[in-house]
C-alpha cells in the first residue's frame, strides 16, 4: 500500500474532526489515536530480562565471599577460582551476543527474547545443584550467554515496538531495570545464602518466559519477512484498535525499500565504543564485594536512571549522552539501519564483554576516563538528536533525506 495515500487518509479521515484547523500533522494526527497500555504491558515483559542480566552481574559479589568460606571443600572456592567465578559470566556473555546476533535475524525478536531465558534457568539450576567448583563455572556461563543475547534483543525490542513518543522512556528501562536487578541482588544477598539467592534469580527468566508468549512479535521483523498481516495485528495490539495502523505499516515499508548508507553504521557503532564499554565495565571492576558501599553504588545508579529514564523524552538523547551513561543501551538501537538490525548491537554488545576480561587493574579507570572524554567530543559533533523521531526518519537523518 502506498504511503501517499496512507498519508492523505489519515490526514483527511481520521484528524479531521478533531483538528479543524487543518494544522495538525500526520504524525501527530496517528499518535492522537494511539493508546499505550498493551505496548507498555509488552515492554514491562522484555525489560524482565535485563533485570535478570543485573542479577546475573550481582551475583557474584554476595556468593563469592560465602562459597570462599563454606566447610564443603568441593564447593569452596581458592582465590583464583573465586575470581574466575566472578569473570566467566563475560565469556558467556560475548558468546551470547554472536549468538543473538544470528538469532534475530533468523527467528525474531520475540523467540530470541523467550529462548535466551533458557540459559538463565539452566545455569542458575546448575549452581544450585553444583558438586564442584566447574558445575559453578558451566552455570556461570550460560548465563552469561543469557546476559548477552538478552542486552541485544531487549532494547531493540523496544525500539522496534515502541513509537517515537515513549520510546526514550521504554528505552531507557532497559538500563534501569539492570541497575535494579544488580541492587537487588546484593539487598537480598545480605540475608540469603548463595542457594536461595540463585533460586530467587531463576524467577524473572522464568516469568519472561510465561509473559512473551502473549507478546507479538516486532511489526518491522514482520514486514521484513513480507508478513504484513502478521504486522498490522502487532501494531494493532501495541497502538490499540483506534489506531490508523495502516500508515505505520506503509511509512515503515516506504522505509525499508530504502538502502542504507554507512555513515549511520559507522556512527552508531563509534559511539557504542565510547560510551558502553565504562559504565558496564566499571561496574564488573568496581562491584566486587557485597557490603554497604557496593548496595550505595547500586541504589545511586537506580536512582539517576530512573531520573534519565522520566525526563529523557523531554531532555532528549544528546545533553544526556554528554553528562552520563544511562542511555548506552537506547541511541544505538535507535540508529542503527533497519535493514541490518542484529549488526550494531552485536558489535556493542562484544565490547563491554571483552574490555572487562582484558582489563582488570587500577588503570582501567584512566582508560574510562580517556573514552569518557572522547565521548562527549564525538556526541556533540557527529550524534544527533533522536527525541520525538521516528526510527524511519533518524535513518533519514544519516542519509540526507526527509524522512516520512
Amino acid at each position: 500500500m502506498d504511503i501517499q495515500t496512507e498519508r492523505r487518509r489519515l490526514l483527511d479521515g481520521e484528524a479531521g474532526d478533531e483538528d479543524p484547523t487543518g494544522l495538525m500533522s500526520e504524525q501527530e494526527a496517528y499518535l492522537s489515536k494511539v493508546k499505550n497500555g498493551k505496548l507498555y504491558l509488552a515492554s514491562f515483559a522484555a525489560v524482565l530480562g535485563p533485570m535478570s542480566f543485573g542479577f546475573v552481574l550481582g551475583y557474584s559479589s554476595p556468593a563469592i565471599p560465602e562459597l570462599s568460606r563454606i566447610s564443603d571443600p568441593r564447593l569452596r572456592l581458592s582465590e583464583v577460582q573465586a575470581s574466575w567465578f566472578g569473570s566467566i559470566v563475560t565469556i558467556g556473555a560475548a558468546l551470547g551476543g554472536l549468538l543473538g546476533g544470528w538469532m534475530v535475524q533468523k527467528i525474531g525478536r520475540k523467540l530470541s527474547l523467550m529462548f535466551c531465558t533458557l540459559p538463565y534457568v539452566f545455569g542458575f539450576t546448575i549452581i544450585i545443584a553444583a558438586q564442584n567448583v566447574w558445575m559453578f563455572y558451566v552455570g556461570r556461563v550460560l548465563t552469561g550467554v543469557a546476559s548477552g543475547i538478552t542486552s541485544l534483543v531487549v532494547p531493540l525490542y523496544i525500539s522496534e515496538t515502541a513509537h517515537e513518543k515513549v520510546r526514550g522512556t521504554l528505552g531507557s528501562c532497559v538500563q534501569l531495570m539492570v541497575v535494579s536487578g544488580i541492587m537487588g541482588v546484593y539487598l537480598a544477598g545480605l540475608f540469603m545464602d548463595w542457594r536461595w539467592l540463585a533460586i530467587c534469580c531463576s524467577i524473572p527468566p522464568s516469568l519472561v518466559m510465561v509473559a512473551m508468549c502473549f507478546m507479538p512479535e516486532t511489526p518491522r521483523f514482520l514486514l521484513s519477512k513480507g508478513k504484513r498481516r502478521e504486522a498490522e495485528e502487532a501494531l494493532r495490539f501495541l497502538r490499540g484498535p483506534d489506531a490508523p495502523i495502516e500508515w505505520e505499516c506503509a511509512r515503515i515499508e516506504d522505509a525499508c525499500d530504502e538502502q542504507v548508507k554507512k555513515k549511520k553504521l559507522f556512527t552508531s557503532q563509534s559511539w557504542g565504543t565510547f560510551q558502553i564499554a565504562p559504565p558496564h565495565c566499571a561496574v564488573a571492576v568496581v562491584l566486587q564485594e557485597s557490603d554497604l558501599a557496593s548496595v550505595i553504588v547500586a541504589l545511586i545508579q537506580v536512582v539517576f536512571t530512573g531520573i534519565a529514564a522520566l525526563i529523557m523524552d523531554r531532555a532528549g538523547r544528546k545533553v544526556l549522552l554528554v553528562v552520563s551513561g544511562t542511555v548506552s543501551l537506547q541511541v544505538p538501537n535507535e540508529s542503527i539501519p533497519l535493514s541490518v538490525p542484529s549488526c550494531q548491537p552485536l558489535m556493542n554488545d562484544e565490547e563491554p564483554e571483552v574490555t572487562a576480561i582484558l582489563l582488570t587493574s587500577a588503570g582501567t579507570f584512566w582508560l574510562f576516563a580517556c573514552m569518557c572524554a572522547l565521548n562527549v567530543v564525538f556526541t556533540v559533533i557527529f550524534v544527533p538528536e533522536t527525541k520525538g523521531k521516528t526510527l524511519e526518519q533518524i535513518e533519514a537523518i544519516f542519509k540526507g533525506t526527509s524522512g516520512p
